[in-house]
């Protein structure tokens, strides 16, 4: 189903031709039908017989009412510009058609009404004059079509022509999240709350879970309807009545937005605006507006880089007083706060949905999408739900787009918690970072290699960020990450000869009593004493490695502790169970080292604490 708009000045005849149409009179309320003037939105519904259906949204005329106007004109796909063949193009038409540029609106009709009215023979000057005039517009090379609702004259030739409008218009998505603006409220008796209004985009089954945005109310679809037949599902485009039982009517107004629970509301928004030329001598660079958005009208500022000096498209950022929804390419208005004139238009930008356009062979469109949005975030690791926002796709969709594109290795997962990187911007970082590596390998060869602190600062990168990113790249060996050092896959440290001399002196080994270790703080006072080039990174390297072993406040080579552990384990094999005395006179040390290396011995799995006894882990190993 499409939406079809009417637009036009006050008393042009745009509810006599819905009705002329449709057979509905869009006027809801007694007062319009006796004023005959429309005060708010009207709805009908128009169906073809080969199926072709549309549901008509006709608009107030009235400038009074443009804020009414505004909230069903987003939907509209086929505008139908109503004209009064007598008194022609008014200044409401210009309104609306300056406003409707900006909005979703695919193709123009212009419709000459009451020619019954004027005399036959002016037909032709009338016409070739409203087209001279609509130039520039997007009405510009609109059909006219020339009717009477009174006489009945050309009524079929429009019909024909608003089929064939129809019928070439693309559908929506019906794969994109839920997004209806509710522009009508009431409630029935017996049913409880009814929201209405044009399903932009994705589909509604009953029995769905939603949210009412920006309130955060849950919704659960408990009926629809669309044009007052039931449906169990309703695709984008439709117009839509939705049950939402457990919602009390008065919590709800024009302006909220019916959606899926991928949306989240914000109140800042990256744009592409398009100035009004006659705009452009009010705007500045901070320019209080209403922002209209779905059915919303909601106060805020648009704020521009450069103040605008043409009428092109330029980037801007929308921040709003209260926070709303809104999908990647959503179309916007902005008026002045007072008068309220026009100052132009926009789509909520996306780099994604720009990218997807031009998307490469080989994927599917939600691939195409879900790669683009992670391509846009650079290297922002998202979440399936972050990218289902920025693709404008269901999260279900994305999971399934993102296993395939990871499989194929175009995205990179990373953990803690699950999240997803372009494949491309985390080969590049991982290209900086062995850059980077490389020159502090040839520098400093007895270093490990560099913390992720040093090479998060060294490359300007958010150190959590990289860790995640080259933490998930070092589980395939295209860099490597131990002990808290990343480094160059195939890197060994070395330590200098007059380093490893000097280390060698400093935890010497007794003959005598072999196990005993030396003080951590001697170690750390003599090389901080020392001149000897990196020993403070030859340490840590040592360290990192196994060669030195600190258990509490002493220092132990890594051939003392793999003697202990072999002496360890060979009486548990034996005896099965071993006490502290026990293990003192197996190493012949004292309490004073007994004590903490039992307790490293228990944190590394090697052995576990029973009461007085230990016993020997079946899977211990020193780390």
């Amino acid at each position: 189903m499409h939406i079809i708009g009417t637009a036009g000045h006050v008393d042009h005849g745009k509810s006599s031709l819905v009705n002329a149409l449709t057979g509905t009179n869009p006027d809801r309320w007694l007062e319009e039908q006796l004023r005959g003037m429309t005060l708010d939105l009207g709805f009908a519904h128009l169906r073809f017989d080969d199926g072709i259906e549309a549901g008509i949204v006709d608009v107030p005329g009235h400038e009074r009412f443009l804020h009414n106007m505004l909230a069903g004109a987003a939907g509209m796909e086929l505008l139908l510009l109503v004209i009064d063949a007598g008194e022609g193009i008014m200044p409401q038409t210009i309104e609306h058609l300056q406003i409707l540029q900006y909005l979703n609106v695919r193709e123009v009709i212009v419709v000459l009404t009451k020619m019954d009215l004027i005399p036959p023979e002016q037909g032709g000057a009338v016409c070739r004059r409203i087209h001279a005039e609509l130039k520039g517009t997007i009405a510009e090379h609109a059909f006219i079509f020339a009717v009477s609702t009174v006489t009945g004259v050309n009524l079929d030739a429009l019909r024909d022509g608003i089929h064939d409008a129809l019928k070439n218009l693309p559908p929506r998505s019906p794969d994109a999240p839920a997004y209806l603006p509710v522009d009508r409220v009431f409630a029935l008796p017996g049913h409880g709350t009814i929201v209405t209004g044009t399903l932009m985009q994705g589909t509604l089954h009953v029995g769905d879970q939603l949210k009412l945005q920006p309130s955060g109310k849950p919704g659960r679809v408990r009926s629809l309807q669309s044009f007052g037949q039931k449906r169990e599902s309703v695709e984008g485009g439709a117009r839509v009545a939705v049950n939402l039982p457990g919602v009390d009517v008065h919590e709800i107004a024009r302006g909220e937005m019916l959606v899926a629970p991928e949306f989240a509301p914000a109140d800042r928004f990256t744009v592409r605006f398009t100035p009004l030329a006659d705009a452009l001598a009010i705007l500045r660079r901070r320019n209080a507006v209403r922002a209209y958005i779905g059915s919303a009208e909601i106060l805020g500022t648009l704020v521009f880089d450069e103040t605008p000096v043409e009428t092109r498209e330029i980037s801007a950022e929308l921040f709003l007083r209260a926070p709303t929804v809104a999908y990647p390419g959503t179309a916007f208005v902005v008026r002045r706060l007072s008068p309220k004139n026009l100052l132009g238009g926009g789509r909520i930008e996306s780099g994604a949905v720009a990218a997807a356009a031009s998307q490469q062979e080989g994927h599917t469109p939600n691939e195409a999408a879900v790669l683009a949005a992670l391509q846009t975030s650079e290297l922002s690791a998202l979440a399936p739900a972050e990218v289902a926002r920025e693709a404008n796709l269901r999260e279900n969709a994305v999971e399934e787009a993102l296993n395939a594109l990871a499989e194929r290795g175009e995205v990179l997962r990373v953990l803690r918690p699950v999240a997803y990187v372009d494949a491309g911007a985390a080969s590049a970082l991982l290209e900086r970072a062995l850059g980077q590596l490389g020159a502090v390998h040839r520098k400093e060869p007895w270093a490990m290699g560099m913390t992720s602190l040093a090479l998060a600062r060294a490359l300007n990168v958010n150190e959590t960020l990289l860790l995640r990113v080259l933490g998930a790249l070092a589980e395939d060996g295209r860099i490597a990450h131990r002990a808290g050092y990343f480094a160059a896959p195939d890197f060994a440290p070395k330590l200098s000869a007059e380093q490893q001399t000097f280390f060698e002196g400093l935890v010497p080994v007794d003959a005598v009593n072999p196990f005993v270790p030396a003080p951590l703080n001697a170690l750390v006072a003599a090389v901080k004493q020392s001149r000897i080039e990196g020993a403070a990174k030859a340490f840590d390297t040592l360290l990192a490695k196994g060669m030195l072993v600190k258990v509490n406040d002493d220092v132990y080579r890594g051939t003392q502790i793999a003697q202990i552990h072999a002496r360890v384990e060979t009486f548990l094999r034996s005896n099965g169970q071993m006490t502290m005395a026990q293990f003192r006179d197996v190493i012949g040390t004292s309490r004073k080292y007994a004590v903490p290396l039992l307790e490293w011995f228990d944190a590394r799995g090697i052995t576990v604490r029973s009461g007085d006894y230990r016993m020997l882990r079946s899977k211990g190993k020193i780390a």
